[in-house]
């Protein structure tokens, strides 16, 4: 019997199967140094505790993309080891701030699956959540991914979830204590408010970042995501790795504050699809569309909702004539983020 772990196949997911994912990682300053080093971000609230608590938290929590990314790396085993490629997220909530010190743990819960036409892989659809020491949720999330098949054997029946296109407004989880009353929009480093912004503007987030293997290698290892496709060069037939979704996700991110610098902390996930894959070299630029605006029940505080592009293109070019994708477009995410008013 063997001891080593091969991962599992698409013949290996069951609807309903609840997947308990190794290993807890507490989580420290150093991987804010580390997310920081990497994304450049700079974001106020992740960023000083002193402009937290003017904020009226008791300190500045890691950054939203910090708890999803570890979240992610816990079930990469269980779930995408042996994917073919990352494919959308959706229902996606941060519950808790993750605080230095908390401990993260994560389950998924197998949802749906598809075997491909080719009868070579299949998509499988899971709800992830990760919780921190106390049993409290912070984080819950839907994506699906193509995974390899075993064999040449039969397919589970095919179960395709219902998702919802967004999360609403109604539905957003405010941080306990947050209130932009007092915001300090000259620390921030932006004076717009969420009344600055309009329903269908875009914004070119101006600045590009150039992507390097060594960079996304650490972001991977930092992550625990151990998906051969970002490791292995000899698992895609060009003979690249392919870069962590996650590592594009959080660059457009930390480009966005070019535009969005009170845009402080992102509450909700409501799609998301790696369009195009993304390899060393690549120049990562991004723009974002406003979506829709809403009022929350905290002082000050409004959300807005954005869909943020990662793209080696133009921004504000988003799909062709025949409704794909273009191929310079890598991101296309859909997200609610909050905002003084």
């Amino acid at each position: 019997m063997s001891k080593t772990n091969a991962g599992r196949f698409f013949e290996d997911y069951a609807v309903g199967d609840v997947i308990t994912h190794a290993v807890p990682r507490t989580i420290k300053m150093g991987e804010r140094a580390l997310y920081h080093a990497l994304y450049a971000a700079r974001h106020a609230l992740h960023s000083s505790d002193m402009f937290a608590q003017s904020c009226g938290l008791p300190f500045s929590p890691l950054d939203d993309l910090v708890t999803f990314h570890t979240v992610f790396g816990k079930t990469v085993p269980d779930v995408s080891l042996n994917a073919v490629a990352n494919l959308g997220y959706a229902q996606g909530r941060w519950i808790t701030p993750l605080w230095p010190g908390d401990t993260i743990t994560a389950t998924s819960e197998v949802i749906g699956v598809k075997q491909n036409s080719n009868g070579k892989s299949g998509v499988v659809w899971v709800r992830t959540t990760g919780r921190n020491q106390h049993g409290e949720v912070l984080l819950e999330y839907v994506r699906w991914v193509m995974v390899r098949k075993r064999g040449e054997g039969a397919a589970p029946e095919t179960v395709i979830p219902d998702l919802p296109d967004a999360v609403a407004a109604s539905d957003l989880v405010i941080p306990r204590g947050l209130d932009f009353t007092d915001y300090d929009f000259a620390l921030a480093g932006e004076p717009h408010r969420l009344g600055d912004y309009a329903v269908g503007e875009v914004i070119d987030h101006v600045d590009g970042v150039t992507v390097e293997e060594a960079e996304h290698m650490l972001a991977t290892r930092l992550w625990q995501n151990t998906a051969k496709v970002h490791f292995d060069a000899t698992n895609r037939p060009d003979g690249k790795r392919l870069i962590y979704g996650g590592h594009v996700i959080s660059l457009a991110r930390a480009l966005s504050f070019n535009g969005l610098a009170n845009a402080q902390m992102i509450v909700a996930l409501n799609g998301g699809a790696h369009a195009n894959p993304c390899f060393a070299g690549d120049t990562v630029r991004a723009w974002s569309e406003v979506l829709d605006v809403a009022e929350v029940a905290a002082p000050g505080v409004g959300a807005i909702r954005l869909r943020l592009v990662a793209t080696k293109g133009e921004a504000g070019a988003l799909r062709g004539d025949d409704g794909k994708y273009l191929p310079e477009v890598l991101l296309d995410l859909d997200y609610w983020a909050l905002m003084p008013v």
